[in-house]
């Protein structure tokens, strides 16, 4: 079956590789945190801004609106800021090439990074990333969670 979000997945992605064009593969916490923090973390967000593609999974865009639903339940931040940074986070997931939660997917969360201590939902992001890679050479994972970034650099 195939892990990726669409059949012309593929195509769009052939100058990858050979130094043509970058692409990212965005984590959720570096998500939230580029645009609930701006600012906290410079070297994500020129990251995210200079990509010329990004992928995700679809798991994502569900924690990115349960973060802002999170958020808007304990009051910490103002209903503008947080109507604010939903329309910011929709248009991000806009640019992003969606991969769904596959059996694959599933499975290889199930084997990597055994030795870590990662969460469910950071495997499963993990393991779309490490597909993805299988595919496209130069993905860089894109995190601001250190253990996700370490279960990275072992996969």
């Amino acid at each position: 079956m195939h892990p990726g979000p669409h059949p012309s997945f593929s195509t769009s992605y052939a100058a990858i590789g050979k130094g043509a064009m970058s692409a990212l593969y965005l984590d959720t916490s570096a998500v939230l945190r580029a645009i609930l923090e701006g600012g906290t973390s410079p070297g994500i967000e020129t990251k995210i801004r200079a990509a010329e593609v990004l992928l995700t999974s679809r798991l994502s865009i569900v924690e990115g609106s349960r973060a802002i639903h999170r958020l808007r339940q304990l009051g910490q931040l103002s209903e503008t800021k947080l109507a604010d940074a939903e329309r910011e986070i929709e248009s991000l997931w806009a640019r992003c090439d969606l991969w769904e939660l596959t059996p694959a997917v599933c499975e290889t969360a199930r084997r990597v990074a055994s030795h870590k201590p990662l969460r469910t939902l950071d495997a499963l992001h993990l393991a779309t990333f490490v597909l993805a890679r299988q595919r496209i050479g130069d993905l860089e994972l894109v995190t601001a969670d250190e253990r996700q970034q370490a279960a990275a650099e072992g996969s």
